[in-house]
């Protein structure tokens, strides 16, 4: 049954992770959620592996939270943190062996650097996985919820808002970021419409590439 208006939406981490398990097949080790905010889908990551989760964003007080969390859930020492930006990520080259960006992106200074980074510390044959969505099961009920939601607040912006916000989430618009970065072999999950009615809404919209083995 769906929730009232206003009522919380459940989380959408934890799809999100599963579904950054199968398209990537990592393999345990030194895992990046890049722009992690307060670590939603680091933690996540985390309920479902033994590896390292670096929780990288700018800002410092949202990923302290999520080392608090953490602790709170039991999982530190495994989830660590780093503040920086997408686009100067202070780790080694060849040293990640999955990046998972949700969301982000679309807020980036420079999205085709801060790509580069993220190809430059993948370990040669790991992938990333970067865009935004809800996870592919995600329940409907939630995904027409936030949709509706979303848009009303952008409508009542105007259109540019709306048009603003849609703008990035194109798969066309990923590609180009891709290309850019000069990533020459990707693929884009979720190439769908934004409506809620899409039956890939949810899965959402992700770049997807590989570390070419060296």
């Amino acid at each position: 049954m769906s929730p009232k208006n206003g009522e919380e939406l459940p989380d959408w981490f934890s799809p999100v992770a599963q579904d950054a398990l199968r398209y990537c097949r990592p393999r345990e080790g030194v895992w990046v959620d890049l722009g992690s905010g307060s670590g939603g889908l680091g933690l996540a990551l985390s309920e479902l592996s033994n590896s390292l989760i670096v929780l990288v964003d700018p800002n410092a007080e949202a990923v302290g939270e999520g080392l608090d969390e953490a602790r709170d859930r039991g999982l530190w020492p495994r989830v660590v943190g780093v503040i920086a930006r997408a686009e100067s990520i202070p780790l080694p080259d060849s040293s990640v062996d999955m990046v998972v960006s949700r969301g982000s992106i679309f807020f980036w200074d420079d999205p085709p650097a801060g790509l580069s980074e993220v190809y430059r510390v993948l370990r040669p044959g790991c992938r990333a996985m970067i865009g935004g969505g809800f996870g592919s099961s995600y329940p409907e009920w939630a995904l027409k919820q936030f949709f509706r939601r979303r848009y009303e607040a952008l409508e009542a912006e105007g259109e540019e808002a709306v048009c603003r916000w849609n703008h990035p989430r194109r798969p066309e618009w990923l590609a180009a970021q891709a290309r850019e970065a000069g990533i020459g072999d990707f693929d884009i999950v979720g190439k769908s419409g934004l409506s809620a009615e899409d039956p890939a809404a949810g899965i959402g919209r992700w770049l997807l590439f590989k570390k070419v083995t060296a």
